[in-house]
């Protein structure tokens, strides 16, 4: 990889380079992975399958800006970034874009403070830029230790809320629920046992037609509804098709089938982090969205894999809709971080501030217009 030498700095042991071409990003590969192993706070949407998939589909060329620290020769952090224009500033946001629903950096669990330290002065050494935004920081993130230990300014937003179970089987998560919400869940899950619906887990190989299956079903689900527009766009498929490949044989994801006599009905993609498994998108049928309750449906299936895999929470990421309620989820907030790196951070934090404070109003004064703003988005 070519290194020019205002694209890298030192200080003290720690060497910063920054990747700014498609084709460095493509060969980290390895070395990405290594990393990822070593970083606990680490999600699956700072794997290296997710974010070069995304990078592929959705990146502008010119504008990867990838922050790769190296000591003694091994790589110990990596932030993905690009630069993006912003009110005025330049601002680095995450590789990943508004897919992903954790945002932070990958950091070497041994590097500590201390490390984090240094990366912090070499990333302000660095020219071309104004501000950090990271929109969805999730508690124990690297980013979030990056925060408080940031020299600049710094400012924190409320982001997305993400309910969340234990990870553990379905029986066990009913014995913790009020008895009359864990009577009308046990009762769902009978009738569910009643039609014989199979779950079936899906191999690399099958990703790609699997994924395209649950896409199509998906759109099916929101037939006459508002729909998630970025969901029907082909570059969504171009990306989730690419990224599942690499995660579910890299075991960072698993898709699961869900057919009653042979028949297709719905599908379920779900993301496998360090200390949960997240459901990402599902697609089902309206005839069996008709029979069943779909929720309970996934939650049983998603619960065993949490469980099997030892992973001690299950995440409905982004959502705190009401539906989901009945299962008396832990709710745990996302945050906004932003990291100022000169005088014109403080008018984007400010601008971002106001953004949020208008659709937090619009939210509680007019919650239809709301939901259907944030699906044009």
């Amino acid at each position: 990889m070519s290194r020019s030498p205002s694209a890298q700095s030192s200080r003290a042991g720690l060497t910063l380079r920054v990747v700014r071409e498609a084709a460095e990003l493509a060969a980290l590969s390895a070395d990405w992975a290594d990393l990822y192993a070593r970083s606990s706070a680490a999600t699956p949407f700072q794997s290296f399958g997710w974010l070069r998939s995304w990078w592929r589909v959705y990146g502008t060329p010119g504008r990867l800006r990838v922050f790769l620290a190296h000591r003694g020769g091994r790589l110990v952090a990596a932030a993905p970034f690009r630069l993006e224009y912003r009110s005025g500033c330049r601002a680095l946001t995450p590789v990943g874009g508004a897919q992903s629903d954790f945002t932070d950096i990958v950091v070497d669990d041994s590097e500590g403070d201390a490390g984090l330290g240094e990366l912090r002065a070499a990333l302000l050494t660095q020219p071309g830029w104004d501000v950090i935004d990271l929109p969805e920081v999730r508690p124990g993130a690297a980013a979030g230790r990056l925060a408080e230990l940031w020299a600049g300014r710094t400012w924190t937003l409320p982001a997305s809320t993400c309910l969340q179970l234990p990870g553990r089987p379905v029986d066990e998560v009913l014995a913790g629920l009020s008895t009359r919400r864990a009577r009308r869940l046990r009762s769902a899950l009978r009738k569910l046992d009643a039609l014989d619906v199979s779950a079936v887990s899906v191999g690399p190989d099958q990703v790609e037609r699997a994924m395209t299956e649950l896409l199509r079903l998906h759109a099916l689900q929101w037939a006459n509804r508002p729909i998630n527009a970025q969901h029907t766009q082909p570059r969504f498929m171009d990306h989730l098709v690419r990224a599942a490949r690499a995660m579910v044989a890299d075991g960072h994801a698993a898709l699961t089938e869900y057919r009653i006599r042979g028949r297709l009905l719905a599908s379920d993609f779900v993301v496998v982090g360090k200390d949960f498994v997240g459901g990402y998108l599902y697609g089902v049928h309206p005839e069996l969205r008709a029979e069943v309750d779909v929720l309970t449906m996934l939650l049983r299936q998603n619960l065993g894999i949490a469980h099997r895999l030892g992973k001690p929470v299950l995440s409905m990421l982004r959502g705190d809709e009401p539906y989901k309620a009945k299962w008396e989820c832990l709710a745990v907030a996302n945050r906004r971080v932003l990291l100022g790196h000169g005088v014109r951070a403080s008018g984007y934090a400010a601008t971002a501030g106001m953004r949020r404070a208008t659709r937090d109003l619009l939210r509680r004064r007019c919650p239809r217009l709301a939901e259907r703003v944030a699906t044009w988005r």
